[in-house]
């Protein structure tokens, strides 16, 4: 895949669509392609994470397996096609954590791989870069913990 093809997946990226082609031609630049089967992990709950991810092509479930005593089992806490970013947002912070919920392929997936660490590393370069990315970041966040709450609420 070129520099072009991740360039118009970045595009169509809910999180990275706003930004400049100066910008996303750099983040292109950071970007290696992944290539996973239906029902393999990407990660799993638990795994050290360091790594953001863009679905070129396929559909990813963010999967959490809760412990409630007497009740036990996982649910899915997002579904995510073409465009959806998603993994460890820890790494933009400059801080290690380990994935709170498991990325699995419902069906054949691609998907942009990109290190956190060096896309914080354009951030700590730019500040209205940076500025910009913590934006997009608290409303993907705030999304996400909205989703969570609807998963649990189905237990």
């Amino acid at each position: 895949m070129d520099r072009l093809e991740i360039q118009s997946i970045l595009k169509t990226c809910d999180f990275f669509n706003e930004f400049d082609e100066q910008y996303l031609g750099a983040i292109a630049d950071l970007c290696r392609l992944g290539v996973y089967r239906a029902g393999e992990y990407i990660f799993r709950q638990g795994d050290f994470g360091e790594n953001l991810y863009v679905v070129a092509e396929g559909r990813v479930f963010l999967e959490r397996f809760i412990d409630l005593g007497t009740r036990k089992g996982s649910v899915v806490i997002k579904m995510l096609d073409k465009g959806r970013l998603f993994g460890c947002w820890s790494t933009l912070l400059d801080e290690r954590q380990n994935f709170m919920s498991s990325a699995v392929c419902e069906k054949p997936t691609r998907a942009l791989i990109l290190r956190g660490s060096d896309l914080r590393t354009m951030m700590d370069d730019d500040a209205e870069f940076g500025f910009k990315m913590l934006q997009r970041l608290c409303f993907l966040l705030r999304d996400r913990i909205q989703s969570a709450y609807g998963a649990m609420e189905k237990l």
